[in-house]
């Protein structure tokens, strides 16, 4: 605890200090920061907008229409919504133990590589197995990437978080590498993508929309989520690691293993994200299939407090930005404007973490020369 007298004043014989006291075993900061950093995020990037030109109320409408306000507008955003809370529930479950995991980038890329790969050596599997084939090798190959991270870590002490981002990167070389070269469309007049994928390796749609059946494999992971953390053993044990490591290891409990088994599941969600969107969005691996689904989810799991309900409200908020962040470009703005919003909201919720923790104290003194 860091302490810094701050001012003072005199009352009678005493003297009465402020301090500034910063709690560095506050965990927690309270639940409406989250609320207060979005709405201050908002009104930062309104002042740049109105510096601009142009009128906050205008672009701000403009986009909540475009994102809430038509029935497709609402589909679209939803079918946002798909990766990031996947993505988000990854990170949040290797947060949990605090294992700072940002390789979601990386890990969606390999379950979008692993799932494609069924399009490409096994097109002739049966139709029933097709589907169930795309998922399993999706979470498979999104645990293995998370798993390159959690080895280094537990065994040689690396720190997770170079890791993890440098497998990002490793990961996305390599989906270049397959859409530009050997997975090329040869019919596709050079442009850099695997072939369609057939009506079979497809993904369900809810009729005539975009939105697709890994909405549902969303949901299922977030009440799988909910109830593993506050029913099971196993979730009790990893809250256990993420309040007190020291008392969990004292309690017997495997933290090595633990870690272990953690990022292979945040991959895992990582990677059914990545077999999600190409099967039920783009129908094909593509060059820049992610707008950085990845790294927008660790905004997501901060905001959310890890909590599961949360991590659908806020994934729904940013899926909500992205879309409405499109239909924007037909006043002249970019679509990159909700960048702009993702990290005033990010920047303005470590702040408020941050002066969460600290009090300010006030305390008497004698003065000096006093009896």
């Amino acid at each position: 605890m860091n302490k810094n007298p701050l001012n003072h004043e005199t009352t009678g014989s005493l003297l009465t200090r402020y301090r500034l006291e910063f709690d560095t075993n506050r965990t927690s900061s309270p639940w409406w920061v989250p609320f207060v950093s979005v709405v201050l995020g908002l009104v930062f990037c309104g002042i740049f907008i109105a510096l601009n030109g142009m009128s906050p109320y205008t672009v701000y409408m403009k986009m909540f229409k475009g994102a809430f306000g038509t029935s497709f507008g609402l589909t679209e955003t939803l079918v946002k919504l798909i990766p990031l809370l996947l993505c988000a529930l990854g990170v949040s479950v290797a947060y949990k133990i605090s294992v700072w995991n940002i390789g979601a980038e990386g890990q969606f890329a390999a379950g979008a590589l692993a799932a494609t790969s069924v399009s490409i050596y096994f097109p002739d599997l049966p139709v029933w197995m097709i589907i169930p084939v795309m998922v399993i090798l999706g979470i498979a190959a999104g645990g293995a990437w998370g798993a390159l991270t959690a080895l280094p870590r537990t065994y040689f002490g690396v720190n997770e978080l170079i890791t993890s981002l440098m497998l990002n990167y490793v990961a996305l070389l390599a989906l270049n590498y397959f859409v530009f070269g050997p997975w090329k469309d040869p019919a596709g007049l050079n442009f850099p993508g695997t072939p369609m994928f057939t009506d079979a390796q497809s993904l369900p749609v809810l009729g005539t929309t975009r939105l697709h059946l890994g909405l549902v494999f969303a949901l299922v992971a977030v009440a799988l989520y909910a109830f593993m953390f506050r029913y099971t053993r196993w979730g009790y044990e990893l809250r256990l690691i993420g309040a007190n490591p020291e008392v969990a290891r004292n309690a017997g409990i495997n933290i090595k293993k633990h870690i272990l088994i953690v990022m292979i599941v945040s991959g895992g969600l990582a990677g059914l994200a990545g077999m999600s969107e190409v099967s039920g969005v783009t129908h094909r691996l593509m060059y820049g299939i992610s707008p950085g689904y990845g790294y927008t989810a660790i905004i997501v799991a901060w905001l959310a407090k890890l909590n599961p309900v949360g991590l659908v409200i806020s994934s729904f908020l940013f899926a909500g930005l992205i879309v409405g962040g499109y239909s924007v470009q037909t006043i002249g703005l970019p679509s990159s404007i909700s960048l702009m919003m993702q990290g005033a909201i990010l920047f303005f919720l470590i702040a408020g973490d941050m002066m969460s923790k600290i009090n300010i104290r006030r305390i008497q003194v004698p003065m000096k020369g006093a009896h």
